[in-house]
């Protein structure tokens, strides 16, 4: 039950766990470094003007589009090899 706790989440984005930990690990260091930016240019209007948008559509880029396009590939692979049996 423990060991669930872990895997299951990650195997529902087809990651293990440590490759899950190692991708929110870096969209964690991406967004606190975003929110850095996000606080500097709150306080200096002319500074880092467009990098918390840009690091939110990257992220979700990496996060949202990729995955469904991985995910795609992955159903169209399994439907293939199922068909060739």
């Amino acid at each position: 039950m423990l060991r669930a706790a872990f895997t299951e989440h990650p195997a529902s984005v087809d990651e293990t766990y440590p490759e899950h930990m190692a991708m929110a690990s870096a969209f964690g260091g991406r967004l606190i470094l975003a929110g850095l930016a996000c606080l500097a240019h709150g306080i200096f209007p002319f500074l880092f003007v467009k990098t918390g948008g840009n690091a939110v559509a990257a992220l979700h880029e990496r996060m949202v589009t990729n995955r469904r396009r991985h995910a795609s590939g992955r159903l169209a692979a399994r439907a293939s090899a199922h068909a060739a049996r």
